[in-house]
């Protein structure tokens, strides 16, 4: 059971657990605010990250009784489509009037179908009444010539929706939840092509370090983390420099991992606010006891404002720490709540989350952006919503905070859904184990 608070020893930063449980149980038993309701389509999102908050704080077996658990599988398995595949809403089931001319309107969704997926493990089910083979068949059509995936197919075979990595990220998900890391056939159902994919992802290196979601546009930390979340799940992220590693010829995303690890780390910065974002400098409160200023992102710190130089003047080195430290997406953007998890989880993968210093970041969260009633909201002051309430517990998951749950950041999800899907008999009879 998690603790009623948490806290780093010697800061007071703390995690409302209380809050946070309210928060979610009255999301997953009560209607959700009426500015969801446009959002409909995304149900199986939400459900997610409802049911996963829960399991993050340790509050998801007493949240549910063993009838609403199943029934809850019950309600994922009825937006399973007669063709294999999950709606992402049952707003577009069609029920016995569905036929061959309007399923084109309940298609196949590939977010759908990766959160579908993840809500049974996290449930506890087996994953049997899942149509395995015929979804593994639709990712490989729903995989573009030039390495990309899409969200649907539609008419004639066309790949409809978006080319960025959010797509590749959920696609090679499922072809993970399903498949493990195998390449090639299994039982007779061709593989994706992960070399296109890879080279996709390649393609869409920035000239910085960043990714994007297509050549020459500009980085963005949630296209590179979901990019390099998917080279995860498909063994392609790039190898370490061993001698017994050198012979593996297959391409690997990240071409040059020191740029993108300095990309990644340079998303810190000390503009929290929307004021924050004004250039103050020469203004009368350009003083030390002035907010932060737009000279002071701490990827420009060979730059200082007048603030900043006061702020650490002949002050001994154990006071001079930054307090607070926010990530943004995109050069000289604002701090966000969710780019904490965006930044963090693929420097996590690539093994150099000690980039950051994750203390201010932590106390950003915890004193900036964490709601009164529970959640967080996207900057300091705003209302708590679903997704970046989720995304906060996530990062501070991967902080190792105590009383949350161990995760794993390329799933989004809390280490025991892990090990709960690699458990599954069928699973390991694919992968080998």
């Amino acid at each position: 059971m998690a603790p009623a608070g948490g806290s780093v020893a010697g800061d007071q930063s703390t995690l409302n657990y209380a809050r946070h449980i309210n928060y979610w149980r009255r999301n997953l038993k009560t209607f959700l605010p009426h500015h969801y309701t446009g959002n409909d389509s995304n149900r199986m999102t939400f459900a997610l990250f409802i049911l996963s908050a829960l399991d993050l704080l340790g509050d998801l077996q007493a949240a549910l009784s063993a009838e609403e658990r199943q029934g809850y599988i019950e309600w994922v398995y009825h937006c399973q489509l007669p063709e294999g595949c999950f709606r992402a809403t049952p707003g577009t089931d069609f029920g016995s009037s569905r036929n061959a001319e309007n399923k084109i309107w309940d298609p196949a969704h590939v977010p759908g179908t990766y959160f579908a997926l993840l809500i049974l493990a996290l449930l506890g089910d087996d994953l049997k009444r899942v149509k395995r083979r015929e979804i593994l068949l639709w990712l490989t059509k729903v995989q573009r010539p030039d390495g990309s995936f899409g969200e649907t197919v539609g008419e004639n075979g066309q790949v409809e929706g978006g080319n960025d990595p959010r797509f590749g990220y959920m696609g090679t998900g499922i072809r993970w939840i399903l498949r493990g890391h195998a390449e090639g056939p299994v039982d007779g159902v061709p593989d994706i092509d992960v070399d296109s994919f890879v080279e996709c992802v390649r393609r869409s290196e920035t000239y910085d370090g960043g990714i994007t979601e297509a050549a020459f546009h500009e980085a963005h930390a949630g296209f590179a983390a979901c990019a390099i979340n998917a080279l995860y799940f498909v063994n392609r992220l790039p190898l370490p420099s061993t001698p017994s590693q050198t012979s593996d010829s297959r391409p690997r995303g990240v071409s040059n991992l020191p740029l993108t690890l300095h990309w990644l780390a340079s998303r810190q910065t000390l503009t929290l606010e929307h004021e924050d974002a004004m250039d103050t400098l020469g203004y009368e409160t350009d003083t030390s006891a002035a907010c932060h200023d737009s000279h002071s992102f701490v990827k420009l710190k060979s730059y200082p404002s007048t603030a900043g130089v006061q702020s650490f003047q002949d002050l001994p080195k154990s006071q001079s720490e930054l307090q607070w430290v926010g990530l943004n997406g995109r050069c000289n953007k604002i701090a966000d709540t969710c780019y904490a998890f965006w930044v963090s989880t693929p420097l996590k993968l690539l093994g150099h989350l000690d980039l950051v210093d994750i203390k201010p970041i932590r106390r950003w969260l915890l004193d900036r952006t964490q709601h009164m009633v529970g959640g967080f909201g996207k900057l300091p002051g705003d209302p708590p919503d679903i997704y970046h309430s989720y995304l906060g517990l996530m990062v501070l998951a991967i902080f190792g905070e105590a009383g949350l749950k161990d995760v794993d950041p390329a799933l989004c999800m809390s280490n025991r859904v892990k090990e709960h899907l690699e458990s599954l008999p069928w699973r390991r009879e694919i992968v080998g184990n």
